[in-house]
């Protein structure tokens, strides 16, 4: 099997408001480009011959896949959010934390450095407050002037 490889990257010439938010990585066109192998990698795990392969020996599974350093060492240290950053999407990533005997409830905790009992319990009451998850432009914004432009 030849190593899945990535698009070529679309230019980021306009920057995205929604990059100023800070822990948030929306799975717009350049990451997923960016992200194309790591997402593949994950799905690659649905099927059960994959699965034995990765389970086996996880490091040769991994030289299959034509991952950036960064990318692979997520991986291997199942870091779920720098997986995002990098280019995973959340329903290809939860395949890999499945495999890992996880639920989603296991992966958005982690993800948002609670416990399950915690984020259970967060998500009962309204979810995460707003407090410290405001855009980058908006914490530096004077008081009364919360909405900034970005044009």
């Amino acid at each position: 099997m030849s190593k899945p490889q990535s698009p070529t990257p679309e230019s980021d010439s306009a920057e995205p408001s929604y990059r100023d938010i800070p822990g948030t990585y929306v799975f717009d066109g350049a990451r997923c480009q960016r992200g194309y192998v790591l997402n593949m990698f994950c799905m690659s795990l649905t099927q059960e011959s994959n699965r034995d392969a990765f389970r086996s020996n996880p490091s040769d599974y991994l030289d299959q896949w034509d991952l950036t350093p960064d990318q692979r060492e997520s991986i291997e240290k199942r870091q779920w959010l720098r997986m995002l950053e990098l280019g995973g999407n959340v329903y290809y990533t939860f395949k890999l934390a499945a495999f890992d005997g996880m639920t989603f409830r296991h992966l958005a905790a982690g993800m948002t450095g609670v416990t399950i009992e915690e984020f259970a319990e967060m998500m009962t009451t309204g979810g995460r407050p707003i407090e410290g998850n405001r855009s980058r432009a908006a914490q530096r914004a004077p008081e009364g002037n919360e909405s900034p432009s970005h044009g």
